[in-house]
């Protein structure tokens, strides 16, 4: 997989398509891979007409990742419940100027942008502070950054806060572990089995995903900066999502004027394959509106 320098570090990126179809750009989430990006979902996108591209954030895969300690996430979870200030290594700015760093050094004017968990934070991000770089805009199963909605059950929450085991097995047994408290009702053992066996072997780095928790927790609420957003907006969320809750997905579409909101009853905090040519049919909805 190629890498180019990007605001001073290495990001891993692939592209899919032709390079003159319409570039859609996928931001994961919260210490997840590009890979995440299911070949099939992937696939969806190509047959409806667009170039795709998927990237490692920082910190994440094989992109660069930050030197010295992580951040310690306990404090920082204790310290965003009190409402306290936190100071971290980055923002949630600085991985949006990532992506339209990506951009830049593949010569893409402008994307359609889909986010999936703190990719939805990215790419929101991306929305209020790149506007001319962004030509719609879709938060999967993500939220404003306000105390008050998308709060994850305490068994989510758990889960996400429990540092992996560092052995192999161990590491990937946790990560279905988690995969299941999360994933809803549609949720498929064998393919989180697959998808973390994957990971592990692709790149086992449990320490990214505290700086970006970090970088979670200084951005704060973005809800009045998503109001003055007027870009063509689509908002997806699972009802069964414990990680981010549905209120998340909510507070986000009642945000950013005449955003639609796509509920899916049986998704969880994952994109099942059965629901993956609906959402694709939905982003690419979306992407034809914008060229009426």
């Amino acid at each position: 997989m190629p890498t180019i320098e990007v605001n001073d570090i290495e990001i891993c990126y692939e592209s899919f398509g032709p390079d003159d179809a319409p570039p859609l750009l996928l931001v994961m989430g919260l210490g997840a891979q590009m890979t995440l990006w299911s070949p099939g979902f992937v696939s969806e996108l190509l047959e409806r007409g667009f170039r795709v591209i998927r990237f490692d954030n920082r910190d994440i895969g094989l992109s660069t990742k930050s030197e010295g300690p992580p951040p310690d996430v306990m404090a920082l979870y204790a310290k965003s419940l009190a409402g306290e200030s936190i100071d971290a290594p980055y923002t949630l700015s600085t991985m949006a100027n990532d992506a339209v760093g990506l951009l830049d050094a593949l010569g893409i004017a402008a994307a359609h942008v889909v986010g999936a968990s703190m990719g939805g934070m990215i790419v929101q991000v991306m929305a209020i502070e790149h506007a001319d770089r962004v030509l719609s805009m879709t938060s999967i199963m993500s939220t404003t950054g306000a105390s008050d909605v998308g709060q994850p059950d305490p068994a989510a929450i758990g889960a996400l806060l429990t540092p992996p085991p560092t052995d192999r097995a161990g590491a990937i047994a946790a990560t279905v572990a988690t995969s299941r408290i999360i994933g809803g009702s549609l949720f498929d053992e064998a393919d989180a089995r697959s998808r973390a066996i994957e990971a592990y072997d692709r790149c086992f780095h449990p320490a990214g995903a505290a700086f970006q928790i970090a970088a979670i927790a200084a951005t704060g609420d973005r809800t009045d900066r998503l109001r003055a957003v007027q870009i063509p907006t689509l908002v997806i969320h699972g009802r069964e999502d414990s990680l981010v809750t549905l209120s998340g997905g909510e507070a986000t579409a009642a945000a950013v004027p005449g955003a639609d909101l796509l509920v899916l009853s049986r998704m969880g905090h994952d994109m099942p394959t059965a629901y993956l040519p609906r959402i694709a049919d939905a982003i690419a909805g979306l992407a034809l509106a914008t060229e009426d």
